[in-house]
């Protein structure tokens, strides 16, 4: 883990603030921590060649939290029209696992993964967070943060032991547990990077990595690196576009290089491109936006 939060902002979205427009197809800025090396004619041809499989572009329904609170199958419907094909679950709104398959089943969308709090996956509750993943029909059980109380290295070695067990437990009943980062994930603690301890110490057959693009670059790091250098940890990842100044933005519509992080994208393993926006004004139009645009890549 090279990479720092300070240079990535005062490099990469630096150089983004200036640009005055963002083509759907084009990279607008620099989100990662190193310029990609000038490709060949040939391999850039194969690059603009390769594209999003339809399957794979899904919605972490996070983003539609507000809509889903009134119309649950109603949201669904719309996301399912729009031309998404998954989702990743985090939050029911009342419902029950079994509830929310039969809307998923009813709309021909397909649940890849669920939100599941770290105490529940390294606690009692895992046993039927599985049973839950399983009955929405994902493959992975996600742990989406850690408890303030373990951000230090001895507290990531501690959570990368539980995320190994409760991996072992995952893995026999057909499942997987991945973790999803924030900017916080990637700093430096008494020297190591906290991160770079949870890929080190967890075992690539029981815990993957659900990467969020956006906190990987505001924390410093470089997605398409990560990708290379470890590779098949990532199946998932969490497609978050940034404003120039930081904030949150539709995908396509930021500063956030996703050409040069998805030409590794293959290495890494992904298998799903999960669009998340933290505050959408609108979030059909976020979502429509969105899709749009990682319908059209071509990379």
């Amino acid at each position: 883990m090279t990479g720092t939060r300070r240079s990535f902002l005062g490099g990469a979205v630096g150089t983004a603030v200036g640009l005055a427009t963002l083509g759907a197809g084009t990279a607008a800025g620099t989100g990662t921590a190193s310029a990609a090396p000038a490709s060949s004619p040939s391999s850039a041809s194969r690059r603009c060649a390769r594209r999003i499989p339809p399957s794979g572009i899904g919605m972490h329904l996070y983003t539609m939290r507000t809509p889903l609170a009134t119309d649950f199958k109603g949201t669904l419907e719309q996301l399912a029209r729009i031309g998404y094909a998954t989702v990743g679950v985090s939050g029911r709104h009342g419902y029950s696992a079994a509830d929310i398959r039969r809307m998923l089943d009813e709309t021909r969308l397909r649940a890849v993964l669920e939100h599941v709090g770290y105490g529940t996956v390294a606690g009692s509750g895992l046993p039927q967070a599985i049973e839950d993943v399983h009955t929405l029909g994902g493959r992975w059980v996600v742990v989406p943060s850690l408890p303030a109380e373990l951000h230090s290295p001895a507290g990531y070695r501690e959570a990368a032991r539980q995320l190994n067990k409760a991996g072992l437990l995952a893995r026999e009943s057909g499942l997987k547990v991945l973790f999803h980062n924030h900017d916080a994930d990637h700093v430096v603690v008494d020297g190591e990077n906290l991160y770079g301890i949870l890929l080190r110490e967890t075992d690539p057959d029981l815990v993957g990595f659900e990467l969020d693009l956006y906190w990987a670059a505001k924390g410093g790091d470089d997605p398409g690196r990560l990708f290379v250098e470890h590779r098949n940890r990532f199946p998932a990842l969490h497609v978050k576009d940034m404003a120039p100044n930081g904030g949150f933005e539709d995908v396509g519509s930021g500063v956030l290089d996703f050409p040069a992080m998805f030409d590794t994208a293959r290495s890494g393993g992904v298998k799903q491109w999960l669009v998340e926006h933290d505050s959408p004004p609108d979030p059909f139009v976020s979502a429509r936006n969105s899709y749009r645009y990682l319908s059209r890549l071509r990379y």
